[in-house]
């Protein structure tokens, strides 16, 4: 009867081997001999062509080894840089910042990237000097308030970027003039820069002279996120990642790449609408950037 068959002992003839209602409804008439449960066994636990299996507890080791955790439950003493971070993140509560944001397509900026990566361009100084030259059409956007009682315009446009350190705390090289340099220079002063302030080789000049600053988490799956605006400065921005939306563009839907770009301004000298007309020529920059090359 159907209720003593062993299904161990049937070969099924379904998609993956699954045993059917036919091939039980077989075994029970006796018009098919049931596979062997041996055979079976054998054949899914067999190697594939000898090949050597991979160590499975290398990889997890390597990561271990590079990434040293602090031990649990011990405490330790700010670095130098950590410090610094620490007295200027007291300082800006002092500032009245606002923040607004908007969101940016970035497809043609991707585009261009891929194009110029090759010739050992990064992203940063794309960036940078979009920001760049909207922030020449937006001087309060890179202005100061010294006293508290005035407005001073600054000379240049100098973008600084913050950059995580290993050991801890944040660094925020600058791309001096970055409206006036084009983009194969400013990539290799981010370069020179970047590589330095790993192995804090950096000048106070080339880390102090920021006018404006751009932090990016995008590179990290970040959304979006409120940035801290340093002190003695009018504006930060906030970068979050590039994905995929649909969007409706001229009757059609559409999916294109977007990425959250907010910023935190200092209210004594930047007022909304301000920063509203610095991000819509942002906006207008990124998503034509035929301009970054001129």
């Amino acid at each position: 009867s159907v209720k003593d068959i062993d299904l161990a002992t049937i070969g099924g003839t379904g998609p993956n081997g699954r045993i059917s209602v036919k091939d039980i409804e077989r075994v029970a008439s006796g018009s098919a001999p049931a596979a062997p449960a041996a055979t079976a066994s054998v054949v899914s636990a067999q190697p594939a062509a000898k090949a050597p299996a991979a160590p499975a507890s290398k990889a997890p080791v390597a990561a271990e080894e590079d990434v040293e955790l602090p031990p649990r439950g011990s405490v330790a003493a700010f670095t130098t840089l950590q410090a610094a971070v620490s007295k200027n993140m007291m300082a800006s509560l002092e500032v009245p910042e606002f923040y607004v944001q908007t969101v940016i397509s970035t497809d043609k900026l991707d585009e261009m990237y891929l194009a110029l990566k090759p010739k050992g361009i990064a992203m940063s100084p794309l960036l940078a000097k979009a920001v760049g030259l909207a922030l020449a059409k937006n001087p309060t956007l890179y202005a100061s308030c010294p006293d508290g009682n005035s407005i001073k315009y600054n000379e240049h446009v100098n973008v600084a970027v913050a950059v995580a350190m290993p050991d801890g705390g944040l660094i925020t090289p600058v791309l001096a003039d970055a409206d006036l340099h084009d983009v194969p220079s400013l990539a290799s002063s981010w370069k020179d820069l970047l590589g330095r302030a790993r192995s804090k080789q950096l000048k106070p000049e080339e880390y102090s002279s920021g006018t404006f600053t751009i932090s990016n988490l995008g590179m990290f799956g970040v959304d979006a996120f409120k940035p801290i605006l340093p002190p003695g400065t009018a504006a930060i921005m906030s970068v979050g990642a590039s994905k995929p939306a649909v969007v409706s563009k001229d009757g059609e839907i559409k999916v294109e790449k977007q990425m959250t770009v907010g910023l935190a301004a200092d209210h004594r000298i930047v007022y909304g609408a301000q920063a509203a007309e610095f991000l819509r020529d942002l906006k207008e920059i990124i998503e034509n950037p035929y301009q970054l090359l001129v």
